[in-house]
């Protein structure tokens, strides 16, 4: 009976030990879960952020703000054209009809 109740002793501790090893494990796992689901989350609102900032960058009003500031572009301005002189367009009359079109 002495052999009998030292094999069960040792084999209970080892199974409580395999139990703190399990539950050890299952803790860190979750840990890790937790960890990669705050991880989405996160990509999840950069995701959308950029997003919103896309179409946002698309937009012509943003686009002319950006000329403005960052290109130093300016309105076009009829006091600041120049017209080029000396070239003259064909008169449309002068253009035969059986000419085929440029989409065609």
């Amino acid at each position: 009976m002495n052999r009998l109740s030292l094999f069960l002793l040792i084999a209970l501790v080892l199974c409580a030990l395999a139990l703190v090893n399990a539950q050890h494990e299952a803790r860190s796992l979750f840990v890790k879960l937790e960890r990669a689901q705050n991880e989405e989350r996160q990509l999840n609102i950069d995701w959308s952020r950029l997003q919103y900032e896309q179409s946002a960058f698309g937009k012509s009003a943003r686009i002319a703000e950006a000329a403005r500031s960052q290109l130093r572009m300016v309105p076009i301005a009829p006091g600041r054209t120049q017209y080029l002189t000396g070239f003259a367009m064909p008169p449309a009359a002068s253009v035969p009809a059986s000419a085929p079109e440029a989409g065609q």
